[in-house]
């Protein structure tokens, strides 16, 4: 079958409750939900008809109005540092990607979760394509099940393109699928949500999940944060630590902050000082970061290496735990604020 007339229903993504409504729709009984979870998730199989331990005739029935629906990338690079950066088919006029870190013991795997982004903030590529769509589970799901050497991975991060909370009920059925017994039984200390402070689906992940949160903030001062995220005016960022506060990241689960860096804009003591007021009582750590400019007329600029470390090491003696991160995949467009996927040849 042509895959452009394909038209047939993707059961990548799909929970144990959808698969149950499928094996409604088929007549197969409930149970065979969990077999058919077992031969997406943890066999992997590309056709229904790998399920050998359902019936033929069930097998014949999902064949006609369902697929496995495992969709290979549309393109790929990989960067000098090993960083692989995959294209994927999105939706409307955009194509979305997927970020691939190999880093010695641990592989981690960077996910959109829309394409293009509703939250506007000045610094990334992907919130100046403006908004484009919601990414499905499945579409979700496939990228990290599409990816090569997707067996290998260890991490996951919502971190790609789009803001997870502006997505969440596709997002957490994801989740429930690497964590569950049925699916990929990942611990979710493996998983980590990004986001930029959206309450209901950041209280949503909060409440429904244990995975890690990892907050955008990029500047502790209201007014600051408004002019590069427009976000902070709905959403103030005091207001989204208040709730944080109401959890506990003291033990297995970790609450990070993203901190990038711009010389002259925030990085200065006074930045410091008030973000470690902003973070206190929460147990957050902070990832700091370098900028990675989109153009070279860009106003703002990446701090030096030289400030960035006199900035970590003020936070870390008033009892804020900072690192830098290292930067990976800028030579291939794939290090953090760089994704912007590619118009769809559709547009």
């Amino acid at each position: 079958m042509d895959e452009m007339t394909d038209k047939r229903i993707p059961l990548v993504g799909m929970t144990l409750d959808g698969l149950r409504e499928v094996c409604e729709h088929v007549g197969a009984k409930p149970f065979a939900a969990k077999q058919m979870a077992h031969w997406l998730y943890q066999k992997r199989v590309s056709e229904i008809s790998q399920m050998t331990d359902l019936s033929l005739a069930v097998r014949e029935r999902l064949g006609r109005d369902y697929k496995v629906g495992l969709e290979s990338p549309v393109s790929s690079v990989t960067s000098m540092d090993g960083t692989v950066k995959y294209l994927f088919t999105g939706v409307g006029n955009r194509d979305v990607e997927a970020v691939y870190i190999p880093d010695k013991d641990r592989a981690t795997l960077c996910v959109s979760s829309q394409a293009g982004c509703r939250m506007n903030c000045a610094f990334c590529m992907t919130g100046r394509l403006g908004y484009q769509g919601q990414l499905t589970a499945h579409q979700i799901m496939n990228q990290v099940l599409s990816v090569e050497n997707s067996e290998k991975l260890t991490n996951l991060v919502f971190m790609g393109m789009g803001e997870p909370a502006d997505n969440a009920q596709a997002v957490l059925d994801v989740i429930e699928i690497l964590t569950a017994p049925w699916g990929l039984e990942w611990s979710p200390k493996r998983i980590t949500v990004s986001s930029v402070g959206k309450p209901e689906g950041l209280k949503r992940f909060l409440n429904e999940t244990r995975v890690h949160i990892a907050l955008s903030v990029h500047s502790p001062f209201s007014e600051e944060r408004a002019g590069i995220m427009p976000v902070e005016k709905a959403w103030p960022v005091e207001e989204v630590m208040h709730t944080l506060r109401g959890y506990d990241f003291a033990h297995q689960r970790r609450l990070s902050v993203e901190y990038i860096m711009w010389r002259g804009v925030n990085d200065d003591e006074r930045h410091a000082q008030a973000l470690a007021r902003l973070l206190k009582g929460s147990d957050a750590r902070v990832n700091l970061i370098r900028y990675h400019a989109i153009d070279r007329s860009e106003s703002l600029q990446p701090s030096t290496q030289q400030t960035m470390e006199r900035f970590r090491d003020f936070l870390n003696s008033k009892g804020v735990t900072a690192t830098i991160r290292a930067s990976r995949g800028e030579d291939i467009m794939a290090a953090c604020g760089m994704l912007a996927g590619k118009k769809s040849k559709t547009e």
